[in-house]
């Protein structure tokens, strides 16, 4: 999907040389999945402490 963007250079640059990636598609495109990948586990995280379960680990492990 082509797209028309209006990033600064100083910016897309610094990600360029950062990353080591050799396209600027790359590094958005690099930048985009690093971004969904802090959100899913920010969404993990916020469950910390909510969850409750109620397992017995000698039992699943055989040990009983």
């Amino acid at each position: 999907m082509r797209t028309t963007l209006d990033l600064p250079e100083d910016l897309l640059q610094d990600a360029i040389v950062m990353t080591g990636l050799k396209t600027r598609t790359a590094v958005i495109i690099h930048a985009l999945k690093e971004l969904i990948r802090r959100e899913k586990m920010q969404e993990i995280r916020n469950y910390h402490g909510k969850v409750d379960l109620d397992i017995d680990l000698d039992s699943l492990r055989g040990r009983v």
